[in-house]
């Protein structure tokens, strides 16, 4: 079974989230904006990433993971800011008690390394959920300068707080960055992590399906 831990965000950050990405996609529907969106129900805040376990592993990494999680205080997140990794996945940040999600991370991590998962390669020291991949292909000529298509912070609409100005002369990227810079979404109370399984390929246009094996409260 090919499992991993996570912070689910509530549906109310979700919509919040959706109503923004929403704006930014129907900016682009009259071409292909170049970016394969996520589903919504793949959206998560990973925590630590176990791999393919033996079925017969999946209880005792449960019960384990449930008492790191009882020994962690609840904390406040939100979704805040975006950004791009190695020019292809994009991502929206977090703020609030960002340093309590790494601590959660990193006790998560621990828990899998004790029950035979292979070491996670990436460092969980910036919390983030991913919202799409650029698909390959060549970048589009630039007509402009980047300070021409910057805009403002308060110079977007809808939910949160989004930069405008023209992006014509930005590749996909680009557009996500200067679009979701400064979003802020609404605040909410972390008091659960959640052990998911993954089935890639078996989901909504072809990317993973999840289905959750547990939660487990903070601070039980």
């Amino acid at each position: 079974m090919r499992l991993f831990a996570a912070v689910q965000p509530p549906d109310d950050v979700l919509d919040h989230l959706d109503l923004a990405l929403a704006m930014l996609r129907r900016s682009a529907s009259a071409h292909d904006d170049g970016v394969r969106w996520s589903a919504r129900e793949t959206w998560h805040l990973t925590a630590a990433f176990y791999g393919e376990l033996p079925d017969a592993a999946t209880d005792g990494l449960a019960a384990d993971l449930a008492g790191a999680a009882a020994v962690a205080a609840p904390f406040d997140l939100q979704l805040r800011g975006a950004g791009v990794f190695a020019h292809r996945t994009l991502w929206v940040g977090t703020g609030g008690d960002v340093a309590a999600m790494v601590d959660l991370a990193a006790a998560a991590r621990t828990v899998g390394e004790e029950h035979g998962a292979p070491p996670d390669p990436r460092v969980r020291h910036r919390p983030h959920l991913t919202v799409g991949r650029a698909r390959p292909g060549p970048r589009p000529p630039r007509r402009g300068s980047r300070a021409a298509t910057s805009g403002g912070r308060g110079g977007g609409s809808g939910p949160g707080r989004t930069a405008g100005g023209d992006r014509r002369d930005l590749d996909p990227t680009e557009v996500f960055e200067q679009a979701l810079a400064v979003y802020e979404g609404p605040v909410w109370r972390v008091e659960e992590l959640a052990l998911v399984s993954s089935r890639p390929g078996e989901g909504r246009g072809g990317g993973p399906l999840y289905s959750t094996v547990g939660t487990y409260r903070l601070g039980a």
